[in-house]
């Protein structure tokens, strides 16, 4: 075998150790990544779970008012309380919402 062919199977093989030591770092990065992507999905899924939660209780707690009501001021009271809560909850949505951005 001349010194040019040993010298090119030598360049070849160094080539291809190259090409998979990044093949492989791309797969742990890509694989990093995804990892991060569903853990992020899982805790805005939590989060939106925990938002539709806080939603009903909302709603039911307004229903029960408006139930006991007994005059037109106890329906505005109901419904002024009820609008309160929605307020602050989405302010706190907002916030979250800056602040995941």
């Amino acid at each position: 075998m001349s010194d040019f062919e040993t010298d090119l199977k030598k360049v070849t093989k160094a080539v291809e150790k190259q090409i998979a030591d990044t093949q492989k770092k791309v797969g742990d990065v890509t694989l990093q990544a995804q990892d991060e992507f569903t853990k992020t999905v899982q805790e805005m899924s939590q989060t939106v779970m925990s938002r539709a939660r806080a939603e009903i209780e909302l709603c039911a707690k307004l229903t029960a008012r408006l139930s006991e009501a007994r005059s037109f001021p106890d329906v505005v009271s109901a419904y002024q309380e009820w609008f309160n809560k929605v307020m602050v909850a989405r302010s706190e949505d907002a916030r979250q919402f800056m602040t995941n951005s």
